[in-house]
């Protein structure tokens, strides 16, 4: 009985073995060609420009070729549907924010994806802070003056946003503020800027790296950042939170990795693992902090718990703001 056990059992083991040592012979080869790093959002925004310092050094550090396919439209969800889509095998992986995990299943009737079942978490990889800009030539420096004049103007004053962390501070600092504004959407976060800086649109949130060099030319006027506390990039622009009714005004962009749904373990921690020493690197944080991204990376396990719970969180702001879904 022993015997016809044992002999039964042996074939299942010994393929066992062998799909372990396929799997771990996959990732010691992986990136055998260009691997794709998908980014939800135009060339120029703040996430973009991480992406390619990431993929910078990943394929120095894999000895691949990382590449950054910018798949904009919809709000994150044509990039989103195109990795969820993608074979897991690590030759497809995406670049995102909370617009295409957190933001999106409260902001539309329907996805074509699902933000926890569809994807491999690889883990996180930034937060990234936003500013509150004005046109700078309205007579409009801070955040009390811009409620002022939405009051004076009410169902004139227009706000711009080209991703849901803009779309979603916007409409909370209106239903704080109670006043009546008109939000204004865009594909990504540079044509929204030339908007402003061309007076069709009053204001919006723009994360930093987006912002930063119209901000510093004086096209841009930063009048308070989306964080709970003062930025150190922007010491001298206070927090909403600081003007008198918004207390409690938090909202922060975050940053990750993720595969299709089915991505190999191996491939993934070995990703992971060059994330980690990519971002705890002072010469890449050097190159990360200037633009407002500020570092933090997980292990995957740890970012599969963090997108279940900022799903959450971002679920309350969204209800909260008053935010109908489309």
């Amino acid at each position: 009985m022993i015997k016809r056990i044992l002999a039964a059992a042996i074939p299942a083991i010994l393929a066992t073995a062998a799909a372990g040592n396929a799997s771990q012979a996959l990732a010691q080869a992986y990136p055998a060609r260009p691997v794709k790093l998908v980014v939800p959002f135009a060339a120029g925004s703040g996430t973009d420009i991480v992406a390619r310092i990431t993929a910078e050094e990943l394929s120095k550090a894999l000895g691949g070729s990382f590449v950054v396919d910018n798949k904009p439209g919809a709000s994150a969800q044509i990039a989103a549907e195109f990795v969820a889509k993608s074979a897991p095998d690590g030759y497809t992986l995406f670049l995102t924010t909370n617009t295409s995990h957190s933001a999106n299943p409260f902001l539309f009737k329907k996805l074509s994806y699902d933000p926890i079942k569809d994807f491999t978490p690889v883990g996180r990889t930034i937060f990234l802070p936003f500013t509150l800009v004005v046109d700078p030539k309205l007579p409009i420096r801070n955040v009390s003056e811009l409620v002022a004049a939405a009051k004076a103007q009410s169902g004139k004053l227009s706000y711009a946003y080209g991703n849901s962390t803009g779309q979603v501070a916007g409409a909370t600092l209106s239903h704080m503020a109670r006043i009546e504004t008109i939000p204004v959407p865009y594909k990504s976060t540079p044509p929204a800027m030339t908007d402003i800086i061309g007076g069709t649109v009053a204001y919006m949130f723009v994360d930093f790296a987006a912002g930063r060099a119209q901000m510093q030319a004086g096209k841009l006027r930063p009048i308070a950042v989306s964080t709970e506390k003062r930025s150190s990039l922007l010491p001298d622009i206070p927090a909403v939170a600081e003007t008198p009714g918004f207390a409690g005004f938090d909202l922060t962009s975050w940053g990750g990795m993720l595969g299709p749904a089915g991505l190999p373990k191996d491939i993934v921690d070995k990703l992971n693992a060059e994330l980690k020493k990519i971002y705890a690197r002072p010469d890449v944080r050097e190159r990360l902090i200037p633009i407002g991204a500020e570092p933090s990376t997980t292990s995957p396990e740890e970012m599969a718990e963090f997108l279940k719970v900022q799903l959450a969180s971002w679920g309350r702001k969204i209800k909260d703001a008053g935010i109908q879904p489309e």
